[in-house]
C-alpha cells in the first residue's frame, strides 16, 4: 500500500503496526533498495515500512511485500521524527530502523527469525537491543565506483574498539554498561568524517513506550536503552552490515580523490553469513544458543 505522507500512514496504516516486530526502511537513494527490503522481509519482520520519494520505483515482485510512504529523507533529523512518529502509534511493538543498502543480521538469523531472537530478548527483561553498523565496501572500486556490490562486498576484520560514553550530568563520569563503539571506514578515514558522526554503534532494535525518543547520533532519551547488556549478564546483539559509510566517502569530493581503495592487510570478503560476524566479535549470542 502506498500512502502519500507520515501523516496519512499514521492516520491509516494502522494495520502496518498491527504486529511486530517492524523494519522501517529510510531511503536516501534507489542503491540496492529492493535488495535492503528483501532481505528483511525474509529475516521474519511481520512488517516493513520504506519511507522514500514518489519518483523512484520499486521491482513488482517486492511492491506488495512493504508499505511504502512518501517522505522527504534531505531534512535534517527527518529520521528520528518519523522514528518517534511511530513511537508514539506503536506502543509496545518492537521496531527496527535503518537505511537503504544496510543489512541486518543477528545471532543464527540462517535458522531463527528476528522475531524469535526478540522474543528470548524480551525474556530476558530487555526493551532494547546495540547494534553494532559494519562497514562494508566493494574491493574494486574501479569495477564498482560507487563502492557498493553485493558480490564483491568487504569488511574490516579488526580494528574496532570502545570508549566510556561520559555522563554530563554526572561529571562527565562513565555512564554504566554504556559504551562509544568505533572502528570500520569512519576509524581508518576519520579525516573525512565529522567527530560526531565516527561511532558505530546503533539502538536498532527497540521496543516502543510512551515518551520514548530517538535522539541525535542514534540514542534513547531513556538510558537504559542505550546499555549494551544488563547488569546481571551479557545479552544478545546483532549488526546492521552497511554501505553506507563508503558510499559517502565515494561521494563527498573531499573524499574521493584521496581513496584508491577501502581494502587493506585487515580486509577480507563478506560471507553474508551470521557465523563470520560471531567469529569476528561483531555481535554476541548472550545467553542464546
Amino acid at each position: 500500500m502506498h500512502f502519500t505522507s507520515l501523516t496519512d500512514f499514521l492516520r491509516n496504516g494502522s494495520a502496518a503496526l498491527a504486529k511486530g516486530p517492524i523494519a522501517l526502511i529510510f531511503a536516501e537513494d534507489e542503491v540496492e533498495l529492493a535488495a535492503t527490503i528483501r532481505h528483511h522481509r525474509v529475516a521474519g519482520f511481520a512488517s516493513t515500512v520504506v519511507f522514500m520519494p514518489d519518483a523512484w520505483d520499486l521491482p513488482a515482485d517486492i511492491v506488495d511485500l512493504c508499505w511504502r510512504v512518501r517522505y522527504d529523507m534531505t531534512r535534517e533529523g527527518a529520521m528520528e521524527e518519523a522514528v518517534n512518529a511511530v513511537i508514539d502509534a506503536a506502543p509496545g511493538r518492537w521496531l527496527y530502523y535503518c537505511y537503504n543498502a544496510e543489512f541486518l543480521f543477528h545471532p543464527f538469523c540462517e535458522s531463527r527469525t528476528v522475531g524469535e531472537m526478540l522474543t528470548f530478548h524480551t525474556e530476558e527483561r530487555r526493551d532494547a537491543m546495540l547494534t553494532y553498523v559494519v562497514d562494508l565496501y566493494a574491493g574494486d572500486l574501479g569495477r564498482h565506483p560507487d563502492a557498493v556490490s553485493l558480490e564483491d562486498a568487504h569488511l574490516d576484520r579488526s580494528g574496532y574498539y570502545a570508549l566510556a560514553r561520559p555522563d554530563p550530568e554526572n561529571k562527565n563520569y562513565p555512564r554504566e554498561r554504556q559504551l562509544n563503539f568505533f572502528g570500520g571506514l569512519r576509524w581508518r578515514f576519520e579525516e573525512h568524517v565529522p567527530a560526531a558522526l565516527r561511532k558505530i554503534d546503533r539502538i536498532s532494535l527497540f521496543r516502543a513506550k510512551p515518551g520514548l525518543r530517538l535522539l541525535p547520533g542514534h540514542l534513547f532519551n531513556d538510558q537504559e536503552y542505550n546499555t549494551y547488556a544488563c547488569p546481571w549478564h551479557h545479552n544478545l546483539t546483532a549488526a546492521v552490515c552497511s554501505f553506507r559509510t563508503a558510499k559517502a566517502l565515494r561521494r563527498n569530493p573531499g573524499s574521493r580523490f584521496d581513496i584508491d581503495t577501502f581494502k587493506w592487510y585487515n580486509s577480507e570478503p563478506f560471507e553474508w553469513h551470521s557465523r563470520q560476524l560471531l567469529d569476528l566479535g561483531l555481535m554476541e549470542p548472550g545467553q542464546w544458543f
